[in-house]
């Protein structure tokens, strides 16, 4: 059974989606071992709870480009930017050994740019933490940038006060695995 998303709109929707590696021809699956993980079909298939007006903040590996983008187009979000994550270590990689990952932007009808003053660098140098985990400068940002939205952390693994969580992993999901969600 497909655990409910919360109820919306939100006006900020930040998103860590667990993409398979398998459907890029990688036969070990790559993370597959370390969390269940989505295709990119039920990937694009979720009925996102976003308002009319909102920010979709999606993160993604190097090797996702072209399924990210896809994903914030089959939500209803229009690409705007996007930032990189320095991990400042080296990981694997068949071309590159990455060490960076993306976080797009997506807009959805008539928003704005945050205030000036809450504008920063598209760069956040941090240290790469456990496995899949992002900096909490990002949530940080995100809160700074919007104050007073309604933000909704998808695919959550922590907590943060002030957000609606949804995932797996969250402190309250009562889901033992993406698969139980499709």
């Amino acid at each position: 059974m497909t655990p409910e998303l919360p109820d919306g709109p939100f006006d900020v929707i930040y998103a860590d989606p667990p993409w398979s590696y398998r459907d890029g021809g990688n036969p070990d699956g790559g993370v597959d071992h370390e969390y269940d993980t989505m295709s990119i079909d039920d990937i694009c298939a979720l009925d996102v709870p976003a308002a009319d007006t909102c920010y979709l903040y999606l993160w993604s590996t190097v090797t996702h480009v072209p399924e990210a983008l896809r994903v914030l187009r089959e939500w209803g979000f229009e690409y705007k930017s996007q930032a990189v994550w320095d991990k400042q270590r080296l990981g694997i990689g068949h071309y590159w050994r990455g060490q960076h990952e993306l976080l797009y932007l997506g807009v959805r009808g008539d928003v704005s740019p945050p205030p000036t003053e809450h504008r920063r660098g598209s760069i956040f140098r941090e240290q790469a933490g456990q496995h899949s985990a992002k900096p909490e400068v990002v949530r940080t940002h995100i809160e700074q940038a919007h104050p007073d939205a309604r933000k909704l952390e998808m695919f959550a693994r922590d907590g943060k006060v002030g957000w609606e969580l949804w995932g797996d992993e969250s402190p309250d999901s009562k889901q033992d695995t993406v698969e139980a969600w499709l």
